[in-house]
């Protein structure tokens, strides 16, 4: 569950995950307690795969890499939401749980969607590749990850499985492929400095540190694709 409406303030990013971090803790809790009280097997939560990632190294981590151990102060407290959520689903007594860290959704009423509010600020030539864009991103499209929800309810696994696209890539790369889908401008660059100044160490990561995420474990456990192999695909085939 999530409770997100408009955009993210990312130098404020945990102010605008207050409500989703409620529902990641106290939330889930609750429904653990009354899914163990009614006798419910099976347990599968919604997490994420992008920046809570550990930054560096590899292009992409499996679900063996550990979480990022030093998230950007306007981050823990989220990052804090998220492990308990996983930790909490994982380690039920009596529970079968299986979290799914979906990568960053794209699809109609997504961010990232007709009308979204990331395609405004692409077509308006206002979300600008800060620094090298070398940050890594993963997407699914929610036609995708529901496709792998539905393997994994119905499956008897445990555990956490990334939900993702196969095609990982840059800022540098999906940004200017996707302002030409949409027929828009390429992006602006920036310098890191002044990306910090407009959007915090949260954004300027985003952009230069985050790292993707490998579906492997997901396609091999669950005998799953995903229908659209690349965001690229499923960009064009429209949103």
């Amino acid at each position: 569950m999530t409770a997100l409406k408009g955009g993210i303030d990312f130098k404020h990013f945990d102010d605008s995950f207050a409500l989703t971090n409620k529902l990641r803790t106290t939330g889930v809790d609750n429904l653990i307690a009354a899914a163990q009280a009614a006798g419910v097997r099976r347990f599968v939560v919604q997490s994420y795969a992008g920046w809570n990632l550990q930054h560096g190294g590899s292009a992409t981590k499996t679900e063996a890499d550990p979480l990022d151990p030093a998230p950007a102060p306007a981050q823990r407290q989220t990052m804090a939401g998220i492990k308990h959520l996983e930790s909490a689903v994982l380690n039920a007594d009596g529970i079968e749980g299986v979290a799914l860290r979906y990568a960053n959704f794209y699809g109609p009423t997504a961010d990232l969607g007709k009308g979204g509010s990331m395609v405004e600020l692409i077509q308006k030539r206002r979300l600008p590749i800060i620094g090298d864009g070398t940050g890594v991103w993963s997407f699914i499209h929610y036609d995708d990850a529901a496709a792998a929800t539905v393997k994994a309810v119905e499956s008897d696994v445990t555990g956490v499985y990334q939900v993702a696209d196969d095609d990982p890539a840059q800022a540098a790369v999906w940004l200017p492929e996707f302002a030409k889908i949409l027929g828009a401008k390429a992006p602006r660059h920036i310098p890191s400095w002044i990306g910090r100044l407009a959007v915090g160490d949260v954004g300027v990561a985003a952009f230069t540190e985050i790292r993707g995420a490998s579906n492997a474990l997901a396609k091999s456990t669950f005998d799953w694709q995903p229908g659209y192999a690349s965001w690229r695909e499923g960009f064009r085939n429209g949103l």
